[in-house]
């Protein structure tokens, strides 16, 4: 005899055919199905991606590609490198592919050359600078294409497979890099290098686009200088007001064809020199161009007597000065704060932009002295709020290099109305250190370093490095620990003659601390005070410090979770019992209808009884 439970479940079971003929019941089924895919692709993305689709270049070319860029995967993770293009990655480069040193600046994408006069802000031309390498007969090609930060430089390497073969012994690699000397701001370098370790003669031909501006030829012409030859091209940039600035571009002559040998190795440096001249009426366009023209012959010999890897470092030491300070998002929870990535891209396309006068060896010794006292102790930079979330200054997106511009412009605007003229003037350096403030919430006084970030936002995790405090560097991190809540790790990096640094937290209520140099640091809690004021302290006078909290006046210092409480004390009491008071009765009214079903008058048995 079946059970009463049984019965159930055979008599639902012979109405589910019933159920799905009807259309909506249909239509529920398919949204319902629809919505759990989703949910899945979404949820084991990563884990499809891996059973399905490995993400590296395969092959016996993407393994050669593997093999000369392993160590890009370090550099990426240390943050000292970006993606541009690369089989299985992302693009972490939020812009267009590009080098500039403030004077000139080189679309490596469109292949196109903007040029500044310093007066005048920069105009594309279309000048085509680059050169290209190219071979017939390939069977398969793969590429792989970065930004290397410390280094201010382009690096793009190809992998070409010239016949069947499953040994990335036969495959010959192409590597060219592309940089705007920093220290030498008129010169653009494109190095080219050919490996062929495989036992056949490999051939290609080296090319460049014929030189054009705003649809005008250049008048081209062979210079040879004491033995050495180059192009010597000139033109012009028209402008609204009817005047002209003019180009005169020095470039390396080519052969237009190399072999490379088996087991052997091809090498050529491509140098170009940059001349522009400043707004000019016609009338006096034949005098500025001879004055160009010599110019940028006399500088193209110097730099053609050059070795290739002089020229490389004297760039590279710059760079790598620059990137000294830097930003690093560990930790992100809400949606408005910029990614390491987008960080990473704005400030290499901010300092690509701009000039670097310390390095100029026409500078004087007391400007450089000058400028670099600025950079030391940049009084009153940065005043107001922090700019971690404004997303107009770290956009997560830049289309063209016109848009880098108006970035450039709008930055440099908003530093010089906040108490960073004279860190702008300084040009690239002052400018990492000035964008490096505003980000964090930190301003000089006269006395002392403060760091002033909002309570609200210090959810995230991040750190500044390389903050230029007298003639050191100081390294601050805002960290969580395991409880969510947000403490302040500070360390020193002494550059001269050890000096004493002291710091203290909110309120300085503790007697201040000595920053130590060891990676251990120090720690400090974050103490929000009423009325609020700044989270940290830093100074090389300890009687300043001690004397700060007699001249602060506060009402309170909380801890930092109490402060959120205070502000955030959630619901009130009322709304909670109102939502329990409807819960309840909800209840009750539902226990009254089964009780009236089954109990009351004219209750329904609870079982049927099989007749």
């Amino acid at each position: 005899m079946k059970t009463t439970s049984q019965m159930w479940l055979q008599q639902r079971l012979k109405a589910f055919p019933g159920l799905l003929s009807s259309s909506w019941a249909r239509r529920v089924l398919a949204v319902l199905g629809f919505l759990v895919i989703i949910y899945w692709y979404f949820s084991s993305g990563s884990l499809y991606r891996s059973l399905w689709y490995s993400g590296e270049p395969r092959g016996a070319s993407g393994t050669c590609l593997q093999a000369h860029t392993k160590q890009w995967r370090t550099l990426q993770e240390r943050g000292d490198l970006m993606f541009v293009s690369y089989p299985g990655e992302e693009t972490q480069l939020q812009g267009p592919v590009m080098v500039g040193n403030g004077y000139i600046l080189v679309d490596i994408g469109k292949n196109n050359l903007w040029v500044s006069s310093g007066s005048v802000p920069f105009r594309r031309s279309d000048y085509s600078p680059m050169t290209f390498v190219k071979s017939s007969g390939t069977l398969t090609e793969v590429q792989g294409s970065a930004v290397l930060l410390k280094e201010g430089l382009i690096r793009t390497i190809r992998c070409l497979q010239f016949e069947a073969s499953d040994s990335a012994r036969d495959c010959v690699t192409i590597r060219e890099d592309h940089f705007a000397h920093r220290k030498r701001p008129h010169v653009y370098v494109q190095t080219i290098h050919i490996l062929n370790p495989s036992d056949r003669v490999t051939a290609f031909d080296i090319s460049y686009q014929k030189p054009s501006l705003n649809g005008v030829k250049f008048s081209t012409s062979v210079e040879k200088v004491q033995e050495r030859q180059f192009l010597l091209s000139s033109g012009r940039v028209s402008m609204e007001d009817g005047k002209s600035l003019l180009v005169v571009i020095a470039t390396k002559k080519l052969v237009s064809r190399a072999q490379v040998s088996p087991k052997s190795e091809f090498g050529e440096t491509v140098l170009s020199v940059i001349y522009t001249s400043e707004p000019i009426d016609s009338g006096k366009l034949d005098d500025t161009f001879s004055k160009l023209r010599e110019s940028a012959k006399k500088e193209m010999l110097e730099v053609m007597q050059m070795r290739p890897d002089d020229l490389l470092r004297e760039h590279q030491e710059i760079w790598s000065d620059l990137f000294v300070s830097g930003i690093e998002m560990n930790k992100i929870k809400d949606l408005h704060t910029p990614s390491s990535d987008t960080i990473n891209s704005t400030l290499y396309y901010m300092l690509s932009c701009s000039p670097a006068p310390l390095v100029d060896p026409l500078l004087s010794k007391e400007e450089s002295d000058k400028m670099e006292a600025t950079l030391n102790y940049a009084d009153h930079c940065f005043s107001g709020h922090a700019t971690m979330h404004a997303e107009n200054l770290w956009p997560s997106r830049l289309g063209g290099i016109a848009q880098i511009i108006q970035l450039w412009d709008l930055w440099k605007l908003t530093l010089q109305k906040r108490g960073c003229k004279s860190l702008v003037l300084a040009g690239a350096h002052g400018l990492v250190q000035s964008m490096m403030l505003s980000f964090g919430g930190l301003q000089f006084t006269e006395n002392h370093l403060q760091f002033q970030m909002d309570p609200h936002v210090l959810h995230n995790s991040y750190s500044l490095r390389g903050i230029h405090y007298n003639k050191d560097l100081i390294n601050l991190a805002v960290l969580l620990d395991q409880d969510e809540k947000p403490f302040l790790h500070v360390s020193v990096k002494f550059l001269d003659k050890p000096v004493n640094i002291y710091a203290c937290e909110g309120g300085c209520l503790n007697e201040p601390v000595e920053l130590t140099s060891e990676i251990r640091g120090h720690i400090f809690p974050v103490l929000v005070t009423h009325p609020i004021t700044p989270l940290l302290y830093i100074s090389t006078d300890l009687t300043h410090l001690q004397d700060l909290r007699h001249t602060l006046h506060l009402k309170e210092i909380l801890a930092h979770e109490e402060h959120m409480a205070k502000q955030y004390p959630g619901l009130p009491f009322l709304f909670w019992f109102s939502v329990a008071s409807l819960i309840l009765l909800f209840h009750l009214f539902l226990f009254k209808l089964i009780y009236n079903e089954y109990c009351g008058p004219g209750a329904k048995s609870l079982f049927r009884s099989k007749v």
